[in-house]
């Protein structure tokens, strides 16, 4: 895998900081790739905006900001409005159909999915639909190993909720899988 860069954006409450952690954490303990996380938000702790830019490599990483990633994903409407154009060319946007409305041409895969939705007919419980982004995420593409991503949500979240995560990133894992990369 040669440098990856990727975008997470969203509100706040979303967990879009803590899913960019995890997989940041998957690559450098569990795969002993390197990786930086940064993150940014708006005043309002809910609800307000909210990126995070991880980018990973086994080679060196001397700056830790995202101008262009490779892989875009865009959990509200306002996240893909003002990130949708920034996206390197043949890369990658990751959209939930409940949230998000694509209008924009760009010359990049474009994957829509009912994350949220599934994650409220399974599980009943939305603060999970972070994972679960991460679950179709990696079902797209091999950024890490499923194991590697499944042992950092197990060391990241707390123990009473392991179980409830575990299921939300198998519920996106299948739903990815359908738009794996190969």
């Amino acid at each position: 895998m040669s440098r990856t860069r990727i975008v997470f954006s969203g509100s706040g409450g979303q967990g879009v900081i803590t899913a960019a952690i995890i997989l940041a954490e998957a690559a450098v303990i569990y795969e002993g790739m390197n990786a930086t996380q940064s993150q940014s938000y708006g005043a309002a702790a809910r609800g307000g905006a909210t990126r995070s830019d991880v980018i990973l490599d086994w080679d060196e990483i001397d700056f830790p900001g995202v101008s262009r990633p490779n892989i875009l994903i865009a959990l509200t409407q306002t996240a893909y409005n003002n990130f949708s154009s920034i996206i390197r060319p043949g890369g990658m946007l990751l959209t939930d159909t409940k949230y998000v409305t694509t209008a924009r041409k760009i010359d990049a895969r474009q994957i829509e999915l009912p994350i949220y939705e599934t994650i409220m007919e399974k599980i009943g419980k939305p603060i999970v639909f972070n994972i679960s982004v991460l679950g179709a995420l990696i079902g797209i593409t091999p950024l890490v190993e499923k194991e590697s991503l499944l042992k950092a949500i197990k060391t990241r979240v707390p123990r009473d909720f392991v179980q409830l995560n575990i299921d939300a990133f198998a519920h996106g894992f299948e739903l990815g899988k359908e738009f794996a990369i190969s």
